[in-house]
C-alpha cells in the first residue's frame, strides 16, 4: 500500500495523499494501540516499522514542492489531531515513557536531556508537523535544484561566500536529516534530476564539514588525547534516524547509476531478485575537471554516515533500529562491485575516518557512549583487505573497542586481562542491544583472526586487542574455539601461531571464570586441555604447573591431570620416556597440591595419579588419613578404602574403613541405607584379615549400626567361615569357626538382640492392622538370632511373654503372636 502511495505521488496524482489519509485512519483505529498504551508494553517490531514508514511518508507529503498552501494546512490540521490522541505512537517507540520507568531512575549522562519526563512528547507525526516551517522559496535552493551548472559567481558578495565551497560548487547548509527529507520529497514527487542535484550539494557540504572538523581536531588533538574523552557534536545519529537520511541519499545516487536493462530489474526465474547492476555515471557539474561518478558519491556518503560518531539513542526500539539500519546499508554496499575508482573512494574515506576527530566513530578518541563500529569495520576490513591490508588492519583494530564497557582502570591494564571481570549492567546506561553489540565485536575479531592466519606479528596484535576490549568470557571462549578450528584444518598442516592464540584466549577464559564458575566450565576445561595437547608437551606442562590460577582442585585432578597422563595423550604427542616422566611428575605434584587443598574431592584422584610413584603415593595416602578426621564423609572414605583393597593394600583399606565406620550412624529403621553395602564389605574385609582385625571393627559396628537386620546379616556372615583368609604373608587362618558365645562375636550378638527388642517396641507403638503379617515375619527373623546362644530359647520365650503383657490391648495381633510362637 505504501509503495502504491509513492507511485501515485511520483505520477503527481493528488489522490496519493488521500489514500495515505485513509491508511492512517485505519492505523489509528487499531484496537491494539489502546491495549499497548494501557499495559505500557512496546508494539511488535513489524508494526513499529510500518508506523515509521507512515511517518516518513507524511513528511514527504508535507514537503511536496508543488502543493498549495490550503492543502498543506488541511493535512497539518489532520496530523495534529492524530498526534494529540493519547494512543498515537511515539517517535522513539517507547510507550510507558511517561510512566516513571527504570530509565528515568538512572542518572542520565549530561549529553542526554536530563529527564524523559520533561521532554516534549514526540509522536510519529511530529517530524511531518515540524515540516510546516519548510518551504522551497529560497533562491539559492531554487538555483541548486534547477541547474547542473550553477557555480559561484566570479565576484562574490560577502553573504554568498558561505554558499559555495572553494571549487565554487554550491553548498546546502540545512540540518542534514531535513535536507535529506527534501531529497526524498523531490524523488517521491517525480523530480529525480532535482533530487540528484540537491544530493550533490549536500555531499559537498558534508565533505567541507568533515575537512573543517578535521582541522579543528588537529589543533585540539594533543589535549583531547591526554583527556582521553571527547564530546559528541552529533546528538542525532543519521543511521537509525526516523527519516533514514543516508539511505535516502544512497538510493537517489545509485538509482541514477542503475543499468536500466529491464532484464535486470525483473525478478529472475528463481523468484529471487538479482543484485542490481550499476555503472559509473559522471556527475553533471559546472566544473570541467571533475571526474566523479554518482556511484562513488553513493559509496562515500554511505561511509560518512556509517562512520559518523553518534550517541547511542535511548530505548530498546531506537537502539534496535540503529543496528537494523546499519545492517541494511551494509547489505546495499555489498552489492557494489568494487572497481579501482570505488576502492580509491574507500581508501580516502577510511583514512579520513581514522584521522577524524569528534565527527568520526573511528577517530582516536571517542565518547564513552558512542555507537560501536564493529559491524561497519568488519565490512571495511573485508572490502579493503585485498587492496590495502595495512589500512584494513589498522581500521579493524581501532574499531575493536567498546568504551561503554571499558572503565578507565581496566582499559589500560592489558598486563592482567583476566582482571576485567564481566560488567555489572546497572552501572551503565541502558544499552538494550549490548549482547548483540558484543557478539558483533566478537565477529570482527574472528574475521581478523581468520585473515591473519600465518602472520605472527598481526596475530599478536589482534590477540592483545581481544584481551583488552572483549569482556564476555563466553565470547572469548567462542573466539578461542574459532581460532583453534582455523589453526588445525583437517586437510593441511597446523598453524602454530594461531594455535597459540587459541590457547592464550582459552587460558584467559579459565582465569575469568575460575571464581564465577560458569555453567559451561566442564566443557571449557576439556577444550583447553585438548588445545594445550595440540600445542604440545610444553603447553601441557605449563598448565599443570600453574593449575591454581586456572582450575579448581577437582577440575585439575579429575580432568586436566588425568587427560595429560592418559594413554591417548601419550600416543597423540608420541612422547619419549623423559617427556612422559616429566608429565607424570608434574601431574603427581599437582595431585598432591590439590589433595591438600581439597581432600574431600581430590584424595582419590590424587592416589590414582600417584600410583606409579611410591613416595608420592605414600604422601597422598597420608593426606587422606589426615583428612579422615576432618570433613570427609563415610562414603568418600569407603570409596578410597575399596580402592586401596583393589590395589592390594588390604591393611590400609581396613584402616580407612574403620575411620569411615566412625563417621556413620545407621538408625533402627534404615534397612535400605546406601551405606549398608559398605558396612558389609568392611566387615568381610576385617574378617578376611583375621580375628584381631574383626575384634577391632566390631565395637565400631556396634556403635554405628542400630539396624537389627543389618547386624544379624553381619553376624551370620561372620559365623559361616573361619576368619583370616586374605592371605597376608606370615599369617595363617586357624580354620576354626568362631563361636557367638565368646568375644568378639558375643558383643555383636548382644547388640543384634537388643536392636531386635528396641525395633519391636518402636514398631508396635504405631502399628496398623495391614502391617500385622509383616510384623510376624519380622519376629520370626528375630527368633533365628535369639536362638544362636545356649540359653536362647528361654530368652525368646521371655521376650514374647513381655510383649503379650505390654500390648494385650492389641488383641488380634497378640492372637497371631500366640498362634505362631505359642
Amino acid at each position: 500500500m505504501f509503495a502504491k502511495v509513492r507511485e501515485m505521488l511520483r505520477m503527481r496524482d493528488s489522490n496519493g495523499a488521500r489514500m495515505l489519509t485513509l491508511i492512517t485512519e485505519q492505523f489509528m483505529a487499531d484496537p491494539r494501540l489502546t491495549l499497548w498504551r494501557q499495559q505500557g508494553t512496546n508494539m511488535t517490531d513489524k508494526c513499529r516499522q510500518l508506523w515509521d514508514e507512515l511517518g516518513a511518508l507524511w513528511v514527504c507529503i508535507i514537503l511536496n514542492p508543488h502543493c498549495k498552501l490550503e492543502e498543506k494546512s488541511c493535512w497539518l490540521q489532520q496530523l495534529q489531531k492524530w498526534s494529540d490522541l493519547d494512543v498515537c505512537p511515539l517517535e522513539d517507540g517507547n510507550y510507558g515513557h511517561e510512566l516513571p520507568n527504570i530509565t528515568n531512575a538512572l542518572p542520565q549522562n549530561a549529553i542526554h536531556s536530563p529527564d524523559s519526563l520533561s521532554r516534549p512528547r514526540r509522536t510519529v507525526f511530529t517530524r511531518a508537523i515540524e515540516g510546516r516551517e519548510l518551504h522551497w522559496q529560497d533562491s539559492h535552493l531554487q538555483r541548486i535544484i534547477s541547474s547542473d551548472v550553477y557555480t559561484a559567481p566570479a565576484c562574490q558578495r560577502e553573504s554568498e561566500r558561505l554558499l559555495f565551497n572553494s571549487q565554487g560548487q554550491p553548498l546546502w547548509l540545512e540540518h542534514v536529516p531535513t535536507a535529506c527529507a527534501r531529497v526524498d520529497a523531490l524523488r517521491s514527487h517525480g523530480y529525480p534530476k532535482e533530487a540528484l542535484r540537491l544530493t550533490v550539494a549536500i555531499i559537498n557540504t558534508l565533505r567541507l564539514q568533515q575537512q573543517r572538523q578535521l582541522e579543528i581536531y588537529k589543533h585540539q588533538k594533543k589535549e583531547l588525547l591526554q583527556r582521553g574523552t571527547t564530546t559528541i557534536t552529533n546528538l542525532e545519529g543519521w543511521v537509525g534516524h526516523p527519516l533514514d537520511p543516508i539511505g535516502c541519499l544512497f538510493l537517489t545516487l545509485t538509482e541514477a547509476c542503475r543499468l536500466s536493462d529491464d532484464g535486470y530489474l525483473e525478478m529472475s526465474d528463481m523468484n529471487e531478485s538479482r543484485p542490481p547492476v550499476y555503472q559509473h555515471v559522471p556527475v553533471a557539474t559546472g566544473s570541467p575537471n571533475s571526474s566523479e561518478s554518482y556511484l562513488s558519491l553513493a559509496l562515500e556518503v554511505a561511509l560518512m554516515g556509517l562512520g559518523q560518531q553518534r550517541v547511542m539513542p535511548e530505548g530498546l526500539y531506537a537502539q534496535d533500529k540503529v543496528c537494523r539500519n546499519e545492517e541494511q546499508l551494509l547489505s546495499q554496499l555489498q552489492e557494489l562491485q568494487l572497481d579501482d575508482e570505488l576502492v580509491q573512494t574507500l581508501q580516502k574515506q577510511c583514512i579520513l575516518l581514522l584521522e577524524g576527530g569528534p565527527f568520526s566513530g573511528l577517530g582516536e578518541v571517542i565518547h564513552r557512549e558512542s555507537v560501536p563500529m564493529h559491524t561497519f569495520a568488519k565490512y571495511l576490513f573485508s572490502a579493503l583487505l585485498p587492496h590495502d591490508p595495512d589500512l584494513s588492519y589498522k581500521l579493524a583494530l581501532r574499531a575493536m573497542r567498546l568504551p561503554v564497557l571499558e572503565n578507565s582502570a581496566s582499559a589500560g591494564d592489558t598486563a592482567h586481562p583476566h582482571h576485567t571481570v564481566s560488567v555489572v549492567p546497572s552501572r551503565y546506561p541502558r544499552w538494550f542491544t549490548l549482547g548483540h553489540l558484543e557478539s558483533q565485536q566478537c565477529e570482527l575479531a574472528s574475521t581478523m583472526l581468520t585473515a591473519a592466519k600465518g602472520d605472527t606479528l598481526r596475530l599478536q596484535t589482534i590477540l592483545e586487542a581481544i584481551q583488552k576490549h572483549i569482556h564476555s568470557s563466553s565470547l572469548i571462549f567462542k573466539l578461542a574455539q574459532d581460532a583453534f578450528k582455523i589453526a588445525t584444518p583437517t586437510d593441511s598442516s597446523t598453524d602454530s601461531t594461531l594455535l597459540n592464540v587459541a590457547l592464550e584466549l582459552g587460558l584467559q577464559v579459565m582465569r575469568m571464570t575460575l571464581s564465577t564458575l560458569n555453567w559451561r566450565r566442564r566443557e571449557m576445561v576439556r577444550w583447553l586441555v585438548t588445545c594445550a595437547t595440540e600445542v604440545g608437551v610444553r603447553a601441557l606442562v605449563s598448565i599443570l604447573q600453574s593449575w591454581y590460577t586456572l582450575f579448581t582442585p577437582t577440575e585439575a585432578t579429575s580432568i586436566v591431570a588425568a587427560t595429560a597422563v592418559s594413554h591417548t595423550t601419550i600416543l597423540r604427542l608420541s612422547l619419549d620416556y623423559p617427556q612422559r616422566e616429566e608429565l607424570a611428575s608434574c601431574a603427581r605434584t599437582l595431585a598432591l597440591q590439590c589433595a591438600m587443598k581439597d581432600p574431600q574431592s581430590c584424595a582419590l584422584s590424587a592416589l590414582t595419579l600417584c600410583e606409579k610413584d611410591h613416595i608420592a603415593f605414600e604422601a597422598a595416602y597420608q593426606i587422606a588419613i589426615d583428612a579422615a578426621a576432618g570433613g570427609m564423609t563415610h562414603s568418600q572414605l569407603f570409596t578410597i578404602a575399596r580402592y586401596m583393597e583393589l590395589r592390594g593394600y588390604p591393611l590400609r583399606a581396613f584402616k580407612l574403613a574403620s575411620l569411615a565406620m566412625s563417621h556413620l550412624n545407621l538408625a533402627y529403621n534404615q534397612d535400605t541405607h546406601p551405606a549398608i553395602n559398605d558396612v558389609l564389605w568392611a566387615c568381610a574385609l576385617s574378617h578376611s584379615l583375621g580375628k584381631n582385625e574383626l575384634a577391632a571393627l566390631i565395637p565400631l559396628v556396634v556403635k554405628s549400626v542400630h539396624c537389627a537386620t543389618v547386624l544379624s546379616d553381619i553376624l551370620r556372615r561372620c559365623t559361616v567361615t573361619a576368619p583370616g583368609l586374605a592371605g597376608i604373608p606370615g599369617r595363617r587362618s586357624s580354620g576354626k569357626l568362631m563361636s557367638t558365645d565368646k568375644a568378639p562375636l558375643r558383643q555383636l550378638l548382644d547388640a543384634t538382640i537388643n536392636a531386635y527388642i528396641n525395633t519391636t517396641h518402636s514398631r508396635l507403638t504405631h502399628i496398623s492392622p495391614r502391617h500385622y503379617g509383616e510384623f510376624i515375619e519380622f519376629l520370626s527373623k528375630a527368633r533365628e538370632t535369639f536362638l544362636l546362644p545356649q540359653d536362647g530359647h528361654l530368652q525368646f520365650a521371655q521376650f514374647i511373654d513381655n510383649l503379650k503383657q505390654i500390648y494385650k490391648g492389641k488383641k488380634k495381633l497378640m492372637l497371631l503372636v500366640r498362634e505362631r510362637f505359642g
